[in-house]
């Protein structure tokens, strides 16, 4: 059975996967796996770019979506056509596009939101995982073949079980079971900030920055730069405290619902 891994904390949004997508689909019919894909309107690999914390405490995290190829997929039980929309011995979700009515139910289905309709075709198109290249020998479809940084794995399961095991579900809220495991997901908070010596005018090396909340109690000091960055914290409301050369600073009620920058503290 394939599987999908996305690992967000090696992507650095070049959109190869997105454009790869389209170089594969655009103009090529892969019947009887998909008919063409249109050239605009329709991301079968899609990329989501997130701004997180404030200037200059700022991460970009990218999050690469395509169909999840879910266990007990919702589309295939939504689509009134015996075969419509089958599932593969490897476990690929596939939309059959001669079969397909036109009805659009497995796109209200879809939770995810990946599927997608060719008012052309009159068909319903999504993500194939490549099975007509897989079919042909190919070892992983092409927005993967082009990831340049391994932010995108394909494979067995079977071989792939451990780190695909450890990754998190896109939207577990949904309550599906999908072919597909993240990691980095911005599911997760970051509080950041720079400590600095208004009278000396310059930042604080080696302060000890303790966060307490919700999440747990966390320390480090601060770096070369000043700065310090509490990461994967859990949603809530936390304090901090700053301590360097007998001098204390308190921030309380920082609320970590989003990232958080709070920018240049003065630690007087």
């Amino acid at each position: 059975m394939k599987v999908f891994i996305v690992d967000t904390t090696r992507c650095n949004g070049c959109y190869n996967c997105q454009i790869a997508c389209k170089d594969e689909h655009c103009g090529n019919d892969w019947s009887p796996y998909a008919k063409p894909q249109p050239e605009t309107g329709q991301f079968w690999m899609k990329l989501h770019e997130y701004v997180r914390g404030n200037v200059p405490h700022v991460k970009m995290t990218y999050v690469a979506q395509m169909c999840q190829h879910c266990e007990d997929a919702p589309c295939m039980a939504a689509c009134p056509v015996e075969g419509g929309i089958y599932k593969r011995e490897d476990g690929l979700v596939v939309i059959d596009p001669k079969k397909c009515s036109g009805c659009m139910n497995c796109l209200d289905a879809c939770p995810y939101g990946v599927i997608y309709f060719n008012e052309t075709l009159h068909i319903a198109q999504k993500c194939t995982g490549c099975a007509h290249l897989l079919d042909k020998g190919w070892k992983e479809p092409r927005c993967v073949d082009v990831c340049p940084t391994g932010a995108l794995i394909f494979g067995e399961e079977s071989e792939l079980s451990e780190r695909f095991g450890a990754g998190e579900t896109l939207h577990p809220e949904f309550g599906v079971k999908t072919r597909v495991a993240y990691f980095g997901l911005p599911n997760k908070r970051f509080i950041a900030g720079t400590v600095y010596d208004p009278k000396a005018n310059e930042v604080v090396i080696g302060a000890s920055c303790t966060l307490t909340g919700d999440g747990g109690t966390f320390t480090q000091e601060t770096n070369h730069w000043g700065d310090f960055w509490f990461k994967d914290l859990q949603p809530g409301v936390y304090t901090l405290k700053i301590e360097a050369a007998g001098k204390t600073k308190t921030i309380a009620d920082i609320n970590a619902e989003k990232d958080i920058g709070l920018g240049d503290i003065p630690l007087e």
